[in-house]
């Protein structure tokens, strides 16, 4: 019995692994695309490398992030013991995120997850959940970062725009590197809270368990990327090489060092916060396409809160478990 539901875990949180990469892998190398420095097959194809390294390095570097998500201090420590409860946090953030991913729209599974463990833990216990933990470790991190990463990308604009002009010889070559540091950072920063979710109450290993995670992110990203790359690279502003560079320094930078000192930000959140920022100075953006994906990134959270809880009351009366 145990033994199956350890498949049944794997599977699920699997397919958590597949959505986020069928939403997040191209995003670092979305302005390789937008800009017209390769072709959408070759930035994919890049993209899913440095992801896969990505995620392989945060078995090393992101054990903080490990367990901020594995659920510790969000809800008592009995509903973590609960095997339903995994499940349930598992399968709304990926219901969540694939319906998004297939709308086209790039939302973050840090937010799906936050509401699946919200929504799963709200209804697992009597004691509700720690709202001042949700606000302190989840939430505030997760307001700032798109702001954060706006004002950045126009002070970095101002900065390097003149410059990066002025010596473009190189700059395709950095722009690839900058990309793939995205990618990087966003595996960095990404896997492990898959993780924790999958080796909850789990017999695997963390190194196997990381690496199902990556396997699966890479697989997603292969298959079901090409609507939110279209979305990224084409509907949020115009941009030059020089601006997707810039758009790609700021993230790179903000995620790296969020998954350093294990603060739970949203890749999407500063990726599309850097866009924002390079069509706000530039007068390029898209306002209508920004808002709506604005508005996906407002309804994220409530949409895999009720998931939680609904998944939560399925498994656990449904199957007992």
């Amino acid at each position: 019995m145990f033994f199956s539901w350890q498949i049944f875990s794997w599977l699920g949180n699997g397919f958590l692994a597949y959505a986020n990469g069928a939403n997040d892998n191209f995003k670092g190398v979305s302005t390789l695309y937008g800009s017209g420095v390769t072709t959408y097959r070759r930035a994919l194809l890049w993209a899913t490398l440095t992801t896969l390294l990505g995620s392989l390095t945060a078995i090393l570097f992101a054990s903080a992030l490990l367990a901020t998500f594995s659920g510790k201090g969000l809800v008592p420590e009995v509903v973590l013991s609960l095997r339903s409860f995994p499940w349930a946090v598992a399968c709304a953030a990926s219901v969540t995120v694939m319906l998004a991913t297939r709308l086209g729209f790039p939302i973050s599974t840090t937010h799906a997850l936050t509401g699946g463990l919200v929504g799963a833990g709200w209804v697992a216990s009597s004691e509700g959940i720690n709202l001042a933990k949700l606000g302190s470790a989840f939430v505030l991190p997760l307001l700032v970062s798109p702001l954060l990463s706006l004002v950045c990308a126009a002070l970095v604009y101002f900065a390097l725009n003149r410059f990066l002009k002025k010596n473009s010889p190189w700059l395709n070559r950095f722009h690839y590197f900058s990309a793939g540091a995205v990618c990087f950072s966003r595996a960095l920063n990404d896997t492990p809270k898959i993780a924790a979710i999958l080796l909850a109450g789990s017999r695997l290993s963390p190194v196997l368990g990381f690496s199902l995670v990556a396997s699966m992110m890479a697989l997603g990203g292969l298959f079901h990327s090409r609507r939110i790359a279209e979305t990224l690279s084409h509907k949020v502003t115009e941009m030059s090489e020089s601006q997707g560079l810039i758009s790609n320094i700021t993230t790179g930078i903000l995620v790296i060092g969020a998954s350093k000192i294990g603060l739970p930000v949203s890749t999407t959140h500063v990726a599309c916060g850097s866009l924002f920022g390079m069509g706000i100075v530039t007068k390029q953006a898209h306002y209508k396409m920004i808002l709506g994906i604005v508005l996906s990134w407002v309804i994220t959270l409530p949409v895999a809160t009720l998931l939680g809880a609904l998944s939560f009351l399925l498994f656990k009366e449904g199957f007992g478990l």
